[in-house]
C-alpha cells in the first residue's frame, strides 16, 4: 500500500450538520472530529442513517457544516462560496457515488475528459484516452453511457474521479449497483489507481470484505464516529 504522510488530507474539527425536515431539524453530524491523512485508505461503516454520506459530502465541500472547520488538501473550506468550492474540488477531489453521475449525452472518452476541459487542460483527450485505457475501456471511448454495462459505466466514474490526478479520492458505494465479481473488478481497478497516484481514499461501503482492504476502518453510529480501527 501507498506510504502515508504525516500531513492531514482531511481534517474535520467539532462539525455539526443540522437539516430541516417536514419534521423539524434533524441533526446529522454532532461535533465530529476526524482527521485522515496523506495516503491513507480508509473504510467508512456503520448502519443507513448514522452520516455516512454526510461526512463526506462535507469533506467534498457539497455540504456547508452548520458549524465547526473542514479542511481539506491544506485549506480550510468551511467558509468558501460555491464558484470557489467548485475550483478546490476540480484541483483537489475526485467523486465516485453509487450512481455512476455520466452525462448520458457524451461519450465515454467526452465524459472523461470533462473536468480537464473545464480547468482549460489542452491534454483532456489525451489524458482521458489514457484513463480509460488505465481502467480497460480504451474499446469503448465512442460508447454512449446508455451502451454501456453498469460495470463499465462504475469504470468510466472511476476513470473520470482519477484523471485529474486528485489528492484525494471519495468513494460512496461504488460497487453497490454492480453484480459481486463486476464490484469486485472495479475495487481492484480503485486500489490499483490509489496505489498508482498515491491518492488518498475515503471509501464508504455496507460491504466488511471492502473495509477490510483499507488500512483503517471507522465506524459511525448516531452521526459521530464510534469506533477507529487501524488494521495495518
Amino acid at each position: 500500500m501507498t506510504q502515508k504522510s504525516s500531513s492531514p488530507a482531511i481534517r474535520l474539527s467539532d462539525i455539526h450538520l443540522t437539516l430541516n425536515s417536514d419534521a423539524g431539524e434533524v441533526n446529522i453530524l454532532r461535533g465530529l472530529d476526524l482527521t485522515i491523512y496523506r495516503g491513507e485508505t480508509v473504510g467508512l461503516v456503520g448502519p443507513s442513517g448514522s452520516g455516512k454520506t454526510s461526512l463526506l459530502m462535507v469533506a467534498a465541500g457539497l455540504e456547508r457544516p452548520t458549524s465547526g472547520r473542514a479542511e481539506v488538501a491544506g485549506q480550510d473550506i468551511t467558509h468558501l462560496n460555491e464558484d470557489q468550492l467548485a475550483l478546490f474540488r476540480r484541483e483537489h477531489t475526485g467523486i465516485v457515488f453509487q450512481n455512476f453521475h455520466l452525462v448520458p449525452t457524451m461519450t465515454a472518452l467526452e465524459n472523461v475528459a470533462l473536468p480537464l476541459e473545464f480547468a482549460g487542460k489542452s491534454h483532456a483527450f489525451e489524458a482521458a484516452r489514457a484513463q480509460l485505457a488505465a481502467v480497460g475501456l480504451d474499446h469503448r471511448l465512442d460508447h454512449y453511457p446508455g451502451q454501456l454495462s453498469g460495470g463499465e459505466q462504475q469504470r468510466v466514474a472511476l476513470a473520470r474521479a482519477f484523471v485529474s490526478e486528485p489528492t484525494l479520492l471519495l468513494a460512496d458505494e461504488p460497487t453497490g449497483n454492480l453484480d459481486g465479481q463486476t464490484g469486485e473488478h472495479v475495487m481492484e481497478l480503485l486500489f490499483d489507481l490509489h496505489n498508482r497516484l498515491g491518492t488518498t481514499l475515503l471509501l464508504i461501503t455496507h460491504a466488511p470484505a471492502l473495509a477490510q482492504r483499507c488500512e483503517r476502518i471507522l465506524t459511525m453510529n448516531d452521526g459521530n464516529i464510534s469506533n477507529d480501527q487501524t488494521l495495518s
